[in-house]
């Protein structure tokens, strides 16, 4: 046990250099949290800001899955292992839905804002993983009749929210991607079998909530 809780403090605080450090982080997200992963697209050599995918646009370089595709994603400590083993430097990338967890995302400066607010209010919030430009929220599995019919339901909803659901990505800490470093904002608690989220609805309702209220709405999103 006390193995356990020593390398799930060692996921909390690696550093997204390669190297033992991401395999190890993968294999504790996909055997002990059984959220299933896969490798990301390594970013450009020739430009950080640019993605070794074939797609010279690429709107989210490095963090998002190419080779192998996302339905390769896995809990197999096998094939991970082999996965970081030839791909050390790789990012971690979750695929989002099912028993995994979801997310909503937001830009960094609304997100910050939006945090503060919350926490004011005195909501309870999981795990936030945050990337120089955007802010994930992981909330439980939701479908995407469910989302539909929580949007529909909305007056207005900050077109800049973007909802990582069944079918969905994200690029987990410790990551190094062309955005930038993939780190916790809010980190997991040690100690539990998998980190506690949020329903879906409680967040969307509180994020646009906060936006709407404090103007942050306006050109930041």
């Amino acid at each position: 046990m006390r193995e356990i809780l020593g390398r799930r403090r060692r996921l909390l605080s690696q550093r997204s250099d390669g190297g033992p450090e991401l395999i190890d982080a993968a294999l504790a997200f996909a055997t002990e949290w059984q959220w299933p992963v896969l490798p990301g697209v390594t970013a450009d050599p020739q430009g950080r800001s640019r993605c070794g995918c074939p797609d010279p646009e690429c709107s989210v370089p490095g963090a998002h899955p190419f080779d192998p595709g996302l339905l390769a994603a896995t809990t197999d400590a096998r094939m991970v292992r082999w996965w970081w083993s030839n791909r050390p430097t790789a990012p971690i990338v979750l695929a989002t839905g099912g028993a995994a967890p979801c997310a909503v995302s937001l830009p960094a400066l609304a997100a910050s804002r939006a945090l503060v607010a919350l926490d004011r209010q005195g909501m309870r919030l999981g795990p936030v993983v945050a990337s120089p430009t955007r802010w994930a929220i992981l909330v439980r599995p939701y479908s995407l009749e469910q989302l539909g019919e929580l949007l529909y339901a909305k007056d207005f909803v900050p077109g800049s929210l973007r909802f990582h659901g069944e079918g969905g990505y994200l690029a987990l800490p410790p990551s190094s991607t062309g955005q930038g470093e993939i780190r916790w904002e809010r980190a997991p608690l040690p100690g539990s079998a998998s980190p506690w989220v949020p329903d879906v609805e409680a967040v969307v309702d509180a994020v646009v909530d906060v936006l709407t209220r404090t103007g942050v709405s306006a050109p930041e999103l």
